[in-house]
């Protein structure tokens, strides 16, 4: 086998190894609080302790855990964890079901930015941030499927950040993709004739006539929309 296959194969096991042990912190199968015993782990996961200090490493770093003198490592509290990384992001609505109101809270976040972020689209979009709308629009029309209707509607929200010119605002689709994309999947599922074309239309068309408070009221009301959608799914 090759050295790079090799290699592909290691940071495969590893990243496998952070998130088994990401996940028992986020459920709480292993609390805030709570000492861990690396030797005890290491044998539960059946892997080398390099594996899992390596894996700590990561851990530490995205605020999960630490390690003191006496005291060994441990769990940090929730509000010293790092809840905007990517990855821990990703492994929360992985856990969605556990906790499932982070939806809702992903929907409050949505509310506070996405308006306000469609009122400066409207002021500052460019040519090329109207032909990615276009393109994404284009994309959730021609749709087939779950998973093309789902990252074309990321592609559209990912485009109207861009189209703020606000550097800040952009990174703000690292919170929104994974999130959109698990709450996208669930309204689906449960309602696979809805068609979100004709709100996502007017949010963009609005931009396109650099009306300011048209965008800010059409993102409203397609946010409406889909709280209503997540609530028929949750009560479905």
């Amino acid at each position: 086998m090759r050295e790079s296959s090799v290699a592909g194969i290691q940071r495969g096991l590893h990243g496998q190894i952070v998130e088994v042990m990401a996940q028992r912190i986020l459920s709480g199968t292993i609390p805030e609080g709570a000492t861990i015993n690396v030797p005890d782990l290491q044998a539960d996961l059946g892997v080398s302790l390099t594996a899992v200090r390596e894996a700590l490493k990561v851990l530490t770093a995205k605020g999960l855990v630490d390690a003191r003198q006496k005291r060994g490592t441990f769990v940090r509290p929730r509000t010293d964890w790092n809840l905007l990384d990517p990855d821990m992001i990703r492994w929360h609505f992985s856990d969605s079901d556990v906790r499932p109101e982070l939806l809702e809270e992903l929907h409050e976040v949505r509310g506070i930015v996405e308006p306000a972020a469609a009122r400066l689209a409207a002021v500052r979009a460019q040519d090329s941030h109207l032909e990615a709308l276009d393109t994404a629009m284009a994309a959730m029309e021609s749709a087939t499927d779950d998973h093309a209707a789902v990252a074309a509607d990321l592609a559209f929200h990912r485009a109207l950040l861009a189209a703020t010119g606000n550097e800040l605002l952009t990174k703000m689709e690292v919170i929104m993709e994974t999130g959109l994309a698990d709450r996208d999947r669930l309204v689906h599922k449960v309602k696979p004739s809805d068609d979100p074309v004709p709100s996502h239309r007017r949010v963009l068309e609005a931009i396109r006539a650099h009306d300011p408070v048209a965008a800010e009221q059409a993102m409203r009301e397609l946010l409406a929309k889909a709280a209503e959608d997540l609530h028929e799914v949750r009560g479905s």
